[in-house]
């Protein structure tokens, strides 16, 4: 069962970024973070009425930590990437998702970390290093048109807040069911996404006015649907099911799915990044396979 929520979760996350880039001709990075936060948020409420009067006060404070580090600044950063960065050499980079689930589950959580653990973690940085700064941002793949590889640092530090939020759900919120996790967490923080959507973007003048703004909203909406509520009921599963890492190695799948799609829609990409690519889930490998 493990394998098998892997695997769908791989197929799931994959097709994320193909969907970001649809949203992003249309809508904004905020909006489109807002959008998916609040969108999964309304799915799941039902859920969240149901479980949130159950939750022990103590956990609540986990569960916002989670909720803000793991899926609402994500969401941002990761748009935010996107409208620069092509939307496959940014399902490579989700990679680095399990490096720092375990740099924080050592500094923070008392996992050990062994000599080539260290060696994969700095292996997985270096490849970041040579997709971004020698094989280029994707340019005119990207929603904007115009491309900066420096956009890849938006990324970087959204992995670190995954890393810390499938650590806290791993260690803090054990014991919870997986619904009542994903359904809880996003309630605390839909409202605050739902607000600034409404109050705070032009997205509902978009959506009456510009053309295209209902298919780039159901491009969002299958995001938020898939990828934050669905994935996430499933992703705290996994969690609760085997070890952190092993819920994070689904990024050894991830990027061969987001290239796949970012090829269908016309991107590029070329040696440098493949040998970034390679670096990158090396690391992952010796990661996985330390003792």
């Amino acid at each position: 069962m493990a394998w098998l929520l892997l695997l769908v979760l791989a197929c799931i996350w994959g097709t994320s970024f193909i969907l970001m880039k649809k949203g992003l001709v249309v809508f904004s990075a905020m909006e489109l973070g807002a959008t998916r936060v609040s969108v999964a948020a309304l799915l799941l409420l039902p859920f969240a009425l149901r479980h949130v009067g159950r939750v022990e006060r103590s956990r609540f404070k986990w569960l916002a930590v989670s909720g803000v580090v793991g899926t609402l600044i994500p969401a941002f950063l990761f748009a935010y990437a996107e409208t620069k960065l092509a939307s496959g050499l940014a399902g490579v980079l989700n990679a680095l998702t399990v490096m720092f689930t375990l740099v924080v589950g050592a500094l923070l959580f008392g996992q050990w970390l062994t000599g080539l653990r260290v060696l994969g973690i700095a292996l997985g940085l270096a490849g970041t290093v040579v997709m971004l700064l020698l094989g280029g941002s994707g340019g005119t793949d990207t929603p904007t048109g115009e491309g900066n590889a420096w956009y890849g640092i938006y990324i970087l530090i959204a992995t670190i807040g995954y890393g810390i939020s499938v650590n806290v759900i791993k260690y803090k919120l054990g014991g919870m069911t997986p619904m009542a996790v994903t359904a809880v967490l996003l309630l605390l923080i839909g409202g605050p996404a739902l607000a600034y959507l409404l109050a705070g973007t032009d997205f509902l003048h978009k959506l009456s006015t510009v053309p295209g703004a209902w298919t780039a909203f159901g491009y969002i909406a299958l995001l938020a649907t898939m990828s934050t509520a669905v994935a996430m009921v499933l992703f705290n599963r996994l969690i609760q099911q085997s070890t952190a890492l092993f819920a994070s190695s689904s990024t050894y799948l991830i990027p061969i799915v987001a290239l796949a799609w970012g090829a269908l829609d016309g991107e590029a990409f070329n040696l440098w990044h493949l040998l970034g690519m390679a670096i990158i889930l090396a690391g992952v490998l010796i990661i996985h396979r330390a003792k």
